[in-house]
């Protein structure tokens, strides 16, 4: 009889990389899972069936004021993440054209304030809609976060409310530094 070795679930599980409030990623790699959490922010989920691959962003807000539009490209709007999420697939191969989106997020998650959620899923799809990117789902608004893990290489998504008895690890609020090959004159506007 051969003996085997212990299953190291450890060894075996598949890369995670966690999507910050302020960052788009993408991948062609097919053991990667990119992972979010979202109260009101929102993360698109783009995807090219043909190159296989894909990619998500991560913004807080939908765009910035009108008097600071034209100098602002800045992580925390979904108008430069969007941008920046198409981009960096179209360096790995990904087509415009054949595109497919997945939207989350965008919960108002206090009902006394202002419904920045709402405004959120609003922009994203009206983004989609003006570049012509099929929107082939939608899980947004209401009122509870949302956990949300995406492969990027087939598309596949889980993603599931987050309860309010239920632990999770602080999501940082710091802007974190965007990567020099991202950065501003790297983003081609359409």
């Amino acid at each position: 009889m051969t003996a085997h070795p212990p299953y190291d679930s450890a060894a075996n599980a598949s890369p995670r990389l966690t999507i910050m409030q302020g960052e788009a990623r993408a991948s062609a790699d097919p053991a990667l899972t990119m992972t979010t959490i979202l109260g009101s922010c929102v993360a698109t989920c783009l995807y090219d069936p043909i190159a296989r691959v894909g990619g998500m962003n991560h913004f807080l807000l939908a765009e910035p004021p009108d008097p600071a539009r034209a100098r602002a490209f800045d992580s925390d709007y979904g108008l430069f993440l969007m941008e920046l999420l198409v981009n960096e697939m179209l360096k790995l191969g990904a087509v415009k054209s054949r595109m497919k989106a997945r939207l989350y997020g965008g919960a108002n998650m206090n009902r006394d304030l202002a419904p920045i959620g709402s405004g959120n899923a609003a922009f994203a799809r009206a983004f989609l809609a003006a570049e012509g990117i099929a929107k082939v789902y939608e899980d947004m608004e209401g009122h509870q976060a949302r956990r949300v893990e995406f492969r990027p290489a087939s598309g596949l998504v889980r993603a599931r409310m987050v309860h309010s008895d239920e632990p999770t690890a602080p999501i940082p609020t710091h802007k974190p530094r965007v990567p020099a090959q991202s950065g501003f004159g790297a983003v081609e506007l359409f």
